[in-house]
C-alpha cells in the first residue's frame, strides 16, 4: 500500500489545462454536487493526461510540489479536511 495520500484535483473554472506535480492523482470534475466519479488517473512515464470524464488536459510538472497547481487553486480538499 502507498505510504502517501493520492492529491485529488478540481477544475471549476474551466482551465483547458492544469499542471500539477504528480503523475497519479484523482480528478473529480468540478467541486461537489457538480463533480464527476472520483476517477484515478496514472501517467505512468508520461508527461500529459486527459481526464476521460471532463476532458480536462493535465500536465506534469515536477517543479510543483504534490500539491501546488498551475493555474494555482486547483487542489480539491474535501469539506470535512479544510476545518483544521
Amino acid at each position: 500500500m502507498s505510504d502517501h495520500a493520492i492529491p485529488h484535483f478540481h477544475n471549476d473554472t474551466g482551465h483547458q489545462v492544469i499542471e500539477i506535480g504528480v503523475q497519479e492523482f484523482m480528478c473529480v470534475g468540478a467541486n461537489p454536487p457538480f463533480d464527476h466519479p472520483h476517477v484515478y488517473l496514472d501517467m505512468g512515464d508520461g508527461t500529459e493526461m486527459v481526464c476521460p470524464y471532463c476532458s480536462t488536459l493535465y500536465r506534469y510538472n515536477p517543479d510543483l510540489h504534490q500539491t501546488e497547481t498551475k493555474p494555482a487553486g486547483c487542489l480539491y480538499v474535501e469539506a470535512d479536511n479544510k476545518a483544521a
